[in-house]
């Protein structure tokens, strides 16, 4: 028999939450500023992606569980393929055939991942990533991108390298702020889980005990099963399988960042906030009625512990924020946005749907559906938000000039947010089923107007003199945040690339 290790019970749940509708399979792209040998780039990706024993492994089911076993016919072949696009080979032909990827299941009977080089892309070329959620989770595939680079191949740990530590531990807060204590309060819960995870395997009723630690625990639970449905919008409904991807222009960091100062907000409530906002923008465009709209999101939460970054697996806990999509003002959305993140902070979300996690992974498949179904039909979306390097990055000797990932969706949803940092830029990315949205670019086109206008609307508010401030101590934070704010509308107005809605027409 094959060597194997047993799958931890978190990840053999993901495994089982492919449909045929909704591969559970991340997918991402690595654009590469040419020239590129496609050659030694394939052997470039090989050897460095077999340095992790579970690119040469399958999942198998054995006595007791899933396993993941040594593949003795592994051919190299399967998974890394050479293509070249049809027409004129750019953004709107990789976005048609990352979409089409996106539709189509990984092959179960070999190791689940697939490596796509598009040759002679953009002088250049650019790697088609699939690979499955049971192996990681965004935090670990990233971790897993970049130890292709040049620049942190052969590290220890890649992701404590993305930038010096105190710039990483920067942004990271900046981003995650204000889930923070979500993700602590969380981490005790799915701390016990991972410290009790060899008795979890003999005895996985202690899982649940867990689960069911403590009033709040339960609270929190309850509300989790019998939350109410968010808004009928078209973004709901049962989707045919067909995949639809998009990206937007990156926006500036540092402008992003200056606008959250101005607004003694976070980074990650501001970009919230414009999702809101381009939903908001795309429904009263389709003529549908917005006020009082609210789009419920699952939202992942990376639960490691510091040092663990570079393992592969899966360990985070979901919470669940319904955006205001109808609240028209930018600054009351904001407002209201970070209301509920706030209260986020105070929730044992995480680590209740980690422990549920580690539960279904024992359970029957039956019980995993109908739980996942209570949860995953009150929900319109998936929202993932991963920090990546704030430096420039090479594989094969060409530069990353764009790194995008798309989250795979859970049972019949059908929108897919993906936010990811990279050398100073945020890049949204978002992959529809084309039941729902047959064109994500009219949603993904808003993101940037939406933050515009949101820089907008400061502007005015500080040019009219009205200061917020609650006590004089404040005034001198808030001329800061003015100062900030100033600085990021002069570089916003900065002359930009024309925008991709223009293209709108190619997309198909």
């Amino acid at each position: 028999m094959a060597r194997g290790e047993r799958m931890s019970p978190v990840d053999t749940t993901w495994l089982r939450m492919d449909r045929p509708n909704n591969p559970m399979v991340i997918v991402g792209v690595i654009k590469l500023a040419g020239p590129v040998d496609p050659v030694e780039l394939e052997h470039l990706l090989a050897e460095r992606l077999l340095a992790y024993r579970r690119f040469g492994q399958k999942a198998v089911p054995r006595a007791g569980g899933m396993w993941w076993v040594d593949d003795r016919h592994f051919d190299i072949t399967r998974h890394i393929h050479h293509v070249r696009l049809p027409g004129a080979g750019g953004d709107a032909e990789l976005e048609h055939f990352v979409g089409e990827l996106a539709a189509t299941p990984l092959d179960h009977g070999i190791p689940l991942w697939q490596y796509h080089i598009v040759e002679g892309f953009q002088g250049g070329a650019a790697v088609v990533v699939r690979i499955h959620h049971a192996i990681g989770d965004g935090i670990a595939l990233i971790g897993v991108m970049l130890s292709l680079t040049d620049d942190l191949h052969g590290l220890d740990e890649p992701a404590a390298h993305w930038t010096g530590k105190a710039d990483h531990d920067h942004w990271w807060s900046s981003l995650f702020a204000p889930l923070a204590q979500a993700v602590e309060v969380g981490t005790k819960l799915s701390g016990r889980v991972l410290k009790k995870s060899n008795a979890l395997i003999s005895r996985p009723a202690k899982a649940l005990g867990l689960v069911k630690d403590g009033a709040s625990v339960v609270s929190e639970l309850a509300g989790l099963l019998f939350m109410s449905n968010d808004s009928k919008t078209p973004l709901k409904g049962v989707p045919h399988g067909v995949k639809k991807v998009a990206w937007a222009d990156p926006l500036p960091l540092s402008e992003v960042k200056a606008v959250a100062h101005a607004l003694d907000c976070s980074v990650n409530d501001v970009l919230m906030s414009c999702v809101a906002g381009a939903i908001n923008a795309y429904l009263a465009a389709e003529g549908k009625k917005t006020r009082g709209v609210e789009v419920r999101a699952l939202i992942p939460v990376n639960l490691r512990a510091p040092g663990r970054h570079a393992e592969l697996g899966n360990e985070f806990g979901i919470v669940t924020l319904v955006l205001p999509v109808g609240i028209d003002d930018p600054l009351a959305r904001l407002a209201e946005v970070r209301k509920r993140m706030d209260d986020l902070k105070k929730s044992y979300q995480a680590g209740v749907t980690y422990g549920l996690l580690a539960v279904l992974g024992y359970a029957p498949k039956v019980a995993q559906d109908a739980l996942f179904w209570l949860l995953l039909s009150r929900a319109t979306a998936v929202m993932t938000n991963v920090p990546g390097p704030q430096m420039p990055m090479k594989i094969a000797g060409a530069e990353i000039s764009q790194l995008m990932f798309w989250v795979p969706q859970s049972g019949d949803i059908g929108i897919g947010v993906s936010i990811l940092s990279y050398n100073g830029n945020v890049q949204f990315g978002l992959i529809t089923d084309a039941a729902m949205v047959p064109e994500p670019r009219r949603i993904i086109g808003e993101f940037a107007p939406q933050f515009e206008r949101l820089l907008l609307t400061v502007l005015m508010h500080h040019a009219d003199g009205d200061d917020t401030s609650e006590a004089p101590k404040r005034r001198t934070a808030t001329r800061h945040r003015e100062r900030d704010t100033q600085a990021a509308a002069r570089s916003a107005t900065r002359k930009r690339p024309p925008s991709r809605r223009k293209t709108a027409a190619r997309d198909g």
